[in-house]
């Protein structure tokens, strides 16, 4: 059962009440990155390639014009996950509608972080840091111990 957007709320704190939506909260852009150096995912492990942030058009807030292409997006937000929880990210709708998509993996219990999405660019957009882009979702979940992996912690 997905949990209402006031009770996810609650459990990440400091959030403004634009934020808060029926069925979730919504995350906000803190920066967007390119990755520069080539990462590797093998069976023993993970190396995440080097990243650089793109150069924002304006600086009050910053604004980042990106062309067709993969980006990293960085959430201004800090989500701590239930331990009797799973997250799930999904893009808000007015980036789909800007040709824009936002890829996210399954946010396990206990997972503590700004977290980061893969933002997929079809036309050239602008997004202004600080702009509502993903919407967090929790669900119930039975599960066996919680998220003790080399992303805890980040960005915080």
């Amino acid at each position: 059962m997905f949990r209402s957007g006031r009770f996810v709320a609650d459990q990440l704190g400091a959030v403004g009440e634009r934020q808060v939506q029926p069925n979730g909260v919504d995350l906000t852009l803190g920066a967007v990155l390119e990755q520069v150096e080539p990462g590797r995912v093998g069976r023993e492990g993970k190396t995440v390639g080097a990243r650089q942030e793109c150069e924002p058009v304006g600086t009050d807030p910053p604004v980042y014009r990106l062309d067709p292409g993969g980006y990293v997006l960085r959430y201004a937000d800090p989500v701590r996950i239930p331990e009797d929880h799973v997250g799930f990210i999904y893009p808000r709708s007015s980036l789909l509608r800007n040709s824009c998509m936002l890829d996210t993996a399954v946010w396990d219990a206990g997972y503590e972080g700004r977290g980061e999405g893969l933002l997929e660019v079809y036309h050239t957009v602008e997004l202004e840091a600080g702009a509502r882009v993903a919407q967090l979702v929790l669900a119930r979940a039975d599960h066996a111990g919680t998220y003790d992996g080399s992303y805890q912690g980040e960005g915080l």
